[in-house]
């Protein structure tokens, strides 16, 4: 087994073990060091810190959008081995989202990364959020809903029309229902209320329902926001 590949099972193996040890005892939480991150360091970059880049990012983007223009080869080259996020976000899967050019042109390594439609967050996605905070040292967790979400659309339909959807659709939209029926009747645009009611239930429940996420905000090692991406002008607007 090649020396990368050594240090990542025993991180896993690490991760694992302190994961199952802290259901036994109940101890608290503690950040893991460079090891667990796959072999590097984790990032410096606080949680707020980490915000402040995203919205001046945003903010460059919405004035002055371009593809991002840096050296893609090297940066690649720089994180092979290891990695250093110091955001993770949690989005839908639309493709009218591309996250590292809407907060100003982010490159390779930057963000932790978890996309589904309507931007849940079931099992496999708690894990992922969990494995960047605890193991990946990330600071910042962003649910980032948008503007004319398809599958909060859907939700829409299912609490004023009854709608149904076939497959694994069905399920995956009716995660979102609760929102939706939430602000049904309040003033402005339905749909928008739900996809930034939704993005805000979801941040909570990630902060709360998560042991692990739970015991790093409680410490002041994590942060969740929520956000609402504009599809027109390209503005994020934060929720909480």
């Amino acid at each position: 087994m090649c020396e990368v590949c050594n240090r990542k099972t025993i991180a896993r193996r690490k991760f694992f073990s302190f994961v199952g040890l802290g259901a036994a005892v109940g101890a608290t939480l503690i950040v893991p060091g460079e090891t667990w991150a796959a072999g590097g360091s984790t990032t410096s970059m606080t949680a707020d810190q980490a915000l402040e880049k995203l919205r001046s990012g945003n903010e460059k983007y919405m004035k002055s959008p371009e593809v991002c223009a840096a050296d893609l080869a090297k940066g690649r080259a720089k994180i092979a081995s290891s990695q250093a996020p110091w955001a993770t976000l949690l989005s839908c899967a639309d493709s009218r989202v591309p996250l590292e050019l809407l907060f100003g042109g982010l490159s390779v390594g930057d963000l932790f990364v978890a996309r589904n439609a309507g931007n849940m967050v079931d099992t496999a996605t708690m894990g992922t959020i969990e494995y960047g905070a605890a193991v990946l040292g990330v600071p910042l967790i962003v649910v980032l809903g948008h503007e004319r979400c398809g599958a909060v659309a859907a939700a829409c339909d299912v609490v004023t029309k009854k709608a149904t959807f076939p497959g694994s659709i069905g399920p995956m939209v009716k995660a979102i229902v609760p929102a939706a029926a939430a602000v049904k009747g309040k003033s402005g645009d339905f749909v928008d209320n739900a996809v930034m009611e939704s993005a805000k239930r979801t941040a909570i429940q990630i902060a709360t329902k998560s042991k692990i996420v739970a015991d790093l905000v409680k410490a002041g090692k994590v942060k969740v926001v929520a956000g609402r991406y504009d599809l027109d002008d390209g503005k994020v607007e934060w929720l909480s």
